[in-house]
């Protein structure tokens, strides 16, 4: 009988593990784990760890690794079915009846293995024979030994359109064709996919061959070829070399994400066995879900040129929304020319070891890549800088954590422009029951921000946009409590609105209007200037997209109002080069107020 790999999910996300375990051995809480002696091996310290997060066990020391079905068949001896049937009936659920279709198409996958198992054969004969001189030649120049030919089980296709089909003709064109092994053509006969190619086999996590990636040797293109999307084979869900860099996973406590076959044996040489290589698209939401059930925060060492960056910048985006405490990566950039061959060969494991101890946590390499995107030397780029931090930031589906990477990013985009001391400290504290912000530097720059200010019109309008639509305030509290607001009563009322969000309470008009009344303030006045924040009668998703429109522009006025004063005070020293920067920020001041303007709507 076939189960569906949803039903298993299913099952697993509704077994709590150490119950499971737990009937059987001891376990003492340690942190969101849980710890004991191992029951698969005699030890005095304890080195089993159960994750109910991760649904898994694992022992540090004998290398035991499962989910709760997999304990139940290796410590009870249940048999599958038997372990499935155990843990349905205490989690409420029913085991499917049998499907026919279901278990037709676990025949005809099984039916492919073989295929594909016979494939993987031949390939490693060929490669021992005469036609596979030119292959060992290329992968005695690449400096494999026998034992890493051995372990990977490379081969070789010949360069002939029918050797293949006919060594395997027992299984018949469909199968073979339905396996990707032939290509068959309209209305002519099918020939051998894979020729005059090194052929490196593809395995599941259990270790069966079920696709190939084959290298052209010599000249030709494409310089790879991988076997096309199979029943048994989805290249979005798979990861090279998992079923091996698992086991060596467990043992050094970290998976490394490289980008392609040889990398992946070339480091397996060298002592480094775990790694995997995505099969040649950018890492899918699939294949980071495989990864994190290995490791909280899987390093991707990509190579040091544009593709390699741009690939690690793909990788982190894919990953922000599924982030979590326990759900990051981090990242090596490999020096620009050098693979991970290369630096094995100079430098030995050793080499290597090194990059990997300065890897960079997520939130450091998007930091930097949105740094140096571009010069920040006008406020529209710093302006920029800030709404993609921020919309990175935004995408994190863990709310708290979203939070933390905004604040992080702030923190950084502060002392950049030499506002703040960094991201070790805090923007806001509670005092006396409430947040406040932190005195700011008695700097001259901030001294001028403060006494040129932002226009009370717009700010009145923002405030009371904010006060009628209070769930938008969030989502901006710290640009909003950064605005140097030179009109007391509306900083004040600023400050409280700051106030009111970040006590996490659930905020509505009713709420934010006696928060104000009883602040004597008793909200921000009707403003000159009409937007579709300043009614409260507006559809609330516009409003609150115009109204981070306008925050973003105000902001950016006030960065350029500070420029303007700075470069007019040099211009009246006698800096003849500072008339050409006035004027490039009176056409930006200009330009904010156009935007503000295109947000405006009549009364």
């Amino acid at each position: 009988m076939s189960l569906s790999p949803a039903f298993l999910d299913e099952l697993r996300a509704r077994t709590r593990i150490s119950q499971v375990i737990g009937q059987d051995v001891k376990l003492i809480r340690a942190g969101k784990e849980y710890k004991a002696c191992c029951p698969f091996h005699n030890e005095k310290t304890p080195s089993f760890t159960v994750n109910d997060e991760k649904q898994f066990y694992h022992c540090f020391g004998c290398g035991a690794h499962g989910d709760a079905i997999r304990y139940l068949t290796d410590a009870r001896g249940l048999g599958f079915m038997d372990a499935v049937k155990e843990l349905a009936g205490k989690a409420g659920m029913e085991v499917p009846a049998p499907d026919p279709r279901a278990q037709e198409r676990a025949e005809r996958r099984a039916g492919l293995v073989d295929v594909t198992e016979a494939a993987a054969t031949w390939f490693r004969e060929q490669l021992g024979g005469i036609e596979g001189a030119g292959a060992r030649a290329y992968l005695d120049r690449r400096g494999l030994t026998k034992e890493t030919i051995a372990k990977f089980g490379l081969g070789f296709a010949p360069d002939t359109r029918g050797k293949l089909k006919a060594a395997l003709s027992r299984f018949g064109n469909d199968k073979l064709i339905e396996s990707g092994m032939l290509i068959r053509p309209d209305d002519r006969e099918p020939y051998d996919r894979f020729r005059g190619r090194l052929m490196i086999p593809i395995r599941d996590p259990r270790g069966r061959t079920i696709a190939f990636g084959g290298r052209i040797i010599g000249e030709g293109e494409p310089k790879y070829l991988n076997s096309p999307e199979t029943p048994l084979f989805d290249k979005g869900r798979q990861l090279y070399n998992l079923d091996l860099a698992a086991a060596a996973c467990r043992k050094s406590g970290r998976i490394l994400v490289v980008e392609g076959y040889m990398d992946v044996i070339a480091l397996d040489q060298a002592g480094i066995g775990e790694a995997v290589a995505p099969l040649g698209t950018a890492l899918t939401e699939g294949q980071l879900q495989l990864l994190w059930r290995l490791s909280d925060a899987p390093i991707l060492c990509f190579d040091g040129d544009a593709a390699g960056r741009n690939a690690a910048i793909r990788a982190a985006e894919r990953a922000l929304p599924m982030l979590g405490p326990q759900r990051s990566l981090a990242f090596v950039e490999l020096p620009t020319g050098k693979d991970p061959d290369d630096l094995v060969k100079e430098g030995g494991k050793e080499a290597f070891e090194a990059l990997l101890a300065k890897a960079e946590p997520l939130v450091e390499r998007l930091w930097r890549h949105e740094r140096d995107a571009a010069p920040l030397t006008t406020p529209e780029a710093r302006a920029g800088l800030k709404q993609r931090l921020f919309q990175h930031a935004k995408s994190i589906e863990d709310g708290s954590l979203s939070q933390l990477y905004r604040e992080e990013w702030l923190a950084r985009f502060d002392a950049l422009l030499g506002r703040g001391q960094g991201a070790a400290t805090p923007r806001w504290q509670k005092k006396g029951g409430r947040w406040t912000p932190p005195p700011p530097p008695a700097s001259a720059a901030v001294k001028d921000i403060s006494r040129v200010g932002i226009g009370g019109p717009q700010v009145a309008a923002l405030l009371r946009g904010y006060a009628l639509y209070p769930e938008a305030i969030a989502e901006s509290v710290e640009t909003l409590a950064a605005l140097p607001i030179a009109d007391p009563l509306l900083a004040r009322t600023r400050d409280r609105l700051v106030d009111a969000a970040f006590s996490g309470e659930s905020l509505d008009r009713e709420a934010i209007a006696t928060i104000l009344a009883a602040d004597g303030l008793g909200g921000p006045p009707r403003p000159s200037m009409g937007f579709s924040f300043t009614r409260p009668e507006s559809d609330a998703p516009t409003a609150r997209r115009d109204l981070g429109l306008a925050l973003e522009a105000i902001a950016a006025t006030a960065e350029i109002e500070l420029a303007l004063d700075e470069a007019t005070k040099r211009l009246a020293g006698g800096d003849a080069d500072a008339f050409a920067e006035q004027q490039k920020y009176h056409a930006a001041r200009a330009e904010m107020n156009d935007r503000l303007a295109s947000l405006a709507i009549g009364d």
